[in-house]
């Protein structure tokens, strides 16, 4: 998989795109991650990306001619189009289903924003989706892209080694995942459940799934799939 990343600052992607399972996932060349600065598309000595709003307001806007520019560029690098993706607080907001949609795509070109955010008019007819990792404000779109970045990267076939971590992880089934335990067994008196130390493999599969219909329901009652909602309006989960 190829993601291109489109920022002004392409120094903010240096250290943690670099460790952990996306460094893994580049060295063994299941990932191409590359950074772009916008900057190198402006045309005045000053580099300049953004400009005043038309009808007045507060701060600036990203050019459309700077982005369109740097996008067309970044899209000439492979013989595949990526899908351009603009973090926007106003986009679908990123979540399991729509990570692993994203995974499916060969290639993929993130668009950082900055300021108030860029000219509609590059959103209109140069993007294909806008994402958001949350309802709140960020200074830009360089963090909302390393997320991205790294929930879709667990997706690549290969990236986990264990090709079935993704499917056991909270979410992917839309339920969050059951208590996870390691040794000691016993630590100051705090004990591990006796069906994990059991060995009954179908015991403890049941003892999961009814703990993450558990805590789903305690914590985020409003992923509970219909079945089990209907379960729990009965008291029966």
């Amino acid at each position: 998989m190829r993601i291109d990343v489109l920022t002004i600052f392409p120094g903010a992607f240096v250290g943690p795109l670099d460790v952990s399972i996306i460094k893994r996932a580049r060295d063994a060349g299941l990932l191409d991650l590359e950074i772009h600065d916008i900057r190198e598309h402006a045309t005045d000595k000053h580099r300049s990306v953004d400009d005043y709003p038309f009808g007045g307001g507060q701060g600036m806007v990203m050019r459309v001619d700077v982005l369109d520019r740097a996008l067309e560029e970044v899209q000439s690098l492979d013989d595949e189009r990526g899908l351009v993706v603009y973090l926007s607080p106003q986009g679908e907001r990123l979540d399991d289903a729509l990570v692993r949609e994203l995974a499916r795509h060969r290639r993929l070109v993130l668009v950082c924003g900055r300021y108030e955010g860029v000219d509609e008019r590059f959103v209109e007819h140069c993007v294909d989706r806008e994402v958001s990792i949350g309802d709140y404000i960020l200074t830009g779109g360089e963090l909302p892209a390393m997320v991205l970045i790294d929930a879709v990267t667990r997706h690549i076939p290969g990236a986990l080694g264990d090709e079935k971590s993704p499917e056991e992880e909270s979410f992917a089934d839309g339920l969050l995942e059951h208590p996870q335990y390691t040794r000691p067994a016993e630590y100051r008196g705090w004990q591990v459940p006796e069906v994990l130390l059991s060995g009954h493999h179908a015991n403890i599969e049941k003892w999961r799934r009814e703990q993450r219909l558990e805590r789903t329901r305690q914590r985020r009652p409003d992923l509970l799939p219909p079945a089990a909602a209907e379960d729990e309006r009965k008291g029966e989960v």
